[in-house]
């Protein structure tokens, strides 16, 4: 079913503009009556979205001549800093987009449209868990746009063939932590050669001459260590409280610390902590066996892999394979000059027509479920199973992605701690402790 800009889109609620906590600014510029063009912004920090968001302002300015949007991208290292700014001084773009982990201050002070009521018969056709996600209260504070499916593991086949090892041989992982069938860990050593070619497992294996690994464990939330903790039981946080301190929670922890540290076959935390993207580019070089990692990187992938590769189901701990699943919604500014305007432009980004170019460009699955056939066709037309990705969801158990609305001051508090963490510094159970009480602190400060 379509779903088209065809509601009384002037009738779009807007939330009165409140401060955030701690933020001052200028009053917000009252609403433009003219019946001059209009031009709203839209923000987003991913460049292979910004384009195909441009091809869809293009159809939608054919079809509503007096509005043009413009796209901007900020980069995530900037992102979300650079949001809290512009919104606490009443100059955030019209548009932007937003996760979840950062959605909660927003919506509570009421700097965001509250989508809800003029768009409630649209929200059918959008994909719920990512509706969930972005819902407060029973309040829907954004448009769903993409949804990142569940996390699955990359593998480079030459490297595989190399090691004596096929598809077959990776398609069922499973890890344990206390010592059980992990063949998750035999695979990983297997695949990580030192200077001279010896693998992992064998005894003259020399771990300061590392020059391939096996798997790509390192202090990623998304990809890496939330899978591991529902996968092992744990939990990453209860409500809004940061529970780093359960013992499955720790346990999950450990193994992925020991991968890097004690088994070496992960690349150093010196080389991933500050760079996330250190694991793909060393997968893209050929230098990584096994790259555990989500949708997002699907395009990177494919476009700048020159090796064979595939793509198998996510490790299974004690609990099962346990993914998170998270979703990107497009917000809109309360304080928007043109609240007319743009209400029509979130309503047709809520619909088939707005949501289909992200998705036919391959760059992220689309979060409008009449919309996400385009990006199966073009994933299936470059002859790449998705299948992976989505079968880890099937069994409806996930690890729901962070919250809180002072998430990010909790993760500023607890990064530092983790980076001693994952570096061998400080052991596992007292660095998380430590980790906890200041995720905690922060979140209630």
């Amino acid at each position: 079913m379509s779903h088209r800009p065809n509601l009384a889109l002037a009738a779009l609620a807007v939330v009165a503009g409140l401060a955030l906590t701690g933020c001052g600014g200028s009053p917000a510029p009252a609403p433009d009556t003219s019946d001059a063009p209009v031009e709203l912004t839209f923000r987003t920090w991913d460049e292979t979205a910004a384009a195909a968001y441009e091809t869809s302002f293009a159809d939608f300015t054919a079809a509503h001549p007096g509005i043009t949007v413009k796209t901007e991208v900020v980069g995530w290292s900037d992102y979300f800093a650079k949001v809290r700014t512009d919104v606490a001084g009443n100059s955030a773009p019209d548009l932007y987009w937003l996760n979840n982990s950062n959605l909660q201050a927003y919506a509570q002070s009421g700097k965001l449209v509250d989508i809800s009521a003029a768009l409630a018969d649209a929200v059918a056709g959008w994909d719920q868990p990512v509706v969930q996600q972005f819902t407060l209260d029973g309040t829907l504070w954004g448009v769903p746009q993409t949804s990142d499916g569940g996390i699955a593991v990359y593998y480079n086949a030459d490297l595989l063939a190399a090691a004596g090892l096929t598809e077959a041989d990776i398609a069922d992982l499973a890890w344990s932590p206390d010592g059980g069938a992990d063949s998750l860990l035999a695979t990983a050593r297997k695949l990580t050669l030192d200077a001279a070619g010896h693998s992992a497992d064998q005894p003259d294996f020399d771990p300061a001459t590392t020059v391939q690994w096996g798997y790509n464990a390192a202090q990623d939330l998304q990809a890496i260590y939330l899978p591991f903790i529902g996968s092992n039981g744990g939990a990453f946080q209860s409500g809004d409280a940061f529970t780093l301190t359960d013992p499955k929670t720790v346990a999950a922890f450990g193994y992925i610390v020991d991968l890097i540290n004690q088994q070496h076959v992960a690349p150093s935390a010196a080389d991933t902590n500050a760079n996330g993207d250190f694991s793909r580019d060393q997968f893209l070089q050929g230098k990584i066996g096994l790259f555990q990692s989500g949708l997002y990187n699907l395009a990177q992938v494919a476009d700048n892999a020159d090796f064979e590769w595939g793509v198998v189901g996510l490790p299974q701990g004690p609990a099962g394979a346990v993914s998170v699943s998270n979703g990107i919604a497009v917000v809109g500014n309360a304080q928007s000059a043109h609240p007319d305007e743009l209400a029509q432009v979130l309503a047709w980004l809520g619909s088939e027509a707005g949501n289909t170019a992200i998705g036919a460009s391959g760059a992220n699955l689309p979060a409008v479920t009449a919309a996400q056939q385009t990006y199966r066709d073009y994933w299936s037309n470059r002859q790449v199973d998705l299948t992976p990705f989505f079968t880890v969801l099937d069994s409806g158990v996930t690890i729901p992605a962070p919250t809180g609305a002072k998430f990010n001051d909790a993760y500023a508090a607890y990064k530092p701690i983790l980076d001693e963490v994952f570096l061998g510094r400080v052991p596992v159970a007292e660095g998380l402790e430590a980790a906890n009480t200041a995720a905690n602190s922060a979140a209630n400060a």
